[in-house]
């Protein structure tokens, strides 16, 4: 399979949006783009990821997309549409009249690179969650567990769950702990109502809940989290989902230089991004 990474995509993306007059939907830009690779085959380009079944190339020829407009080259504020910036044109430029070859970063400013870096990876990650829809997240946050050791971890039903999204283990020497998780994909805070209605939903039947949210939690619910002779709730926040899973490689790998990269076979497993 020659399909080429998304780092190659980018400029004959640019080159193509410029090409066209600047913006278009996507659609129309793919068959463009396969011109640009000699060695992408027809069965290249109609292969499927095995899990979610989405077109690998189409997918791809989208993550580079996606790419270009974290770095301010492709204008996504239209839905549907791509439009090349005047970012992504001065790369055009640059590429076509380069400049000498600057001398290498000095170790503080590869600091300074390394930390920017980390924080627009956070800041994708949080975004790819976002987009996935309800059950996707459930399915998620099974996986998050997973990675901290949880075994055994079942997503209930989606309709009519009582409040309890999945359940599993967790072995502490020679205890082990049964779990129930309850996940809220929210923009805002969560409040005590919401700890105290999953306590309730759990309370005889298991030794520990679990709440995860891509938010945050109320002061107030945070304190309702821990009653004495009450099944204790642990909460996990946006941000230490994202330090989960930048600590255990979750959704993230790791190439050259240590900076993070998204994991796009991760993402694209929950199915296709936008078309």
């Amino acid at each position: 399979m020659a399909i080429p990474s998304e780092k190659d995509i980018e400029l004959p993306l640019l080159q193509e949006l410029e090409a066209v007059g600047g913006e278009a939907r996507p659609r129309t830009l793919y068959d463009r783009m396969a011109k640009h690779f000699p060695h992408l085959t027809a069965a290249d380009r109609k292969a499927r990821h095995p899990k979610s079944g989405i077109t690998i190339w189409t997918n791809r020829v989208q993550w580079a997309r996606q790419h270009l407009v974290n770095k301010g080259e492709i204008d996504a504020s239209t839905y549907g549409i791509w439009k090349i910036t005047a970012k992504g044109e001065a790369r055009l430029e640059a590429v076509s009249h380069p400049t000498p070859q600057r001398r290498p970063l000095t170790l503080p400013t590869f600091s300074m690179l390394f930390e920017r870096e980390r924080q627009q990876i956070r800041a994708q990650l949080h975004e790819l969650l976002m987009n996935l829809d309800p059950q996707q997240f459930e399915v998620f946050a099974g996986k998050l567990l997973e990675s901290v050791g949880f075994t055994e971890v079942e997503i209930t039903k989606y309709v009519g769950d009582g409040g309890i999204d999945g359940y599993g283990n967790l072995e502490m020497g020679v205890v082990k702990v049964k779990a129930a998780f309850q996940v809220k994909r929210w923009r805002n805070n969560v409040p005590p109502a919401e700890v105290n209605q999953f306590r309730g939903a759990i309370q005889g039947e298991f030794d520990q809940g679990i709440f995860i949210t891509t938010s945050d939690f109320s002061e107030e619910a945070k304190k309702a989290s821990s009653k004495r002779g009450a099944v204790p709730i642990v909460l996990i926040n946006g941000d230490r989902i994202l330090d989960i899973m930048l600590e255990r490689g979750l959704g993230v790998r790791q190439e050259p230089l240590t900076l993070t990269r998204i994991d796009e076979e991760f993402f694209a497993a929950f199915g296709v991004t936008e078309e």
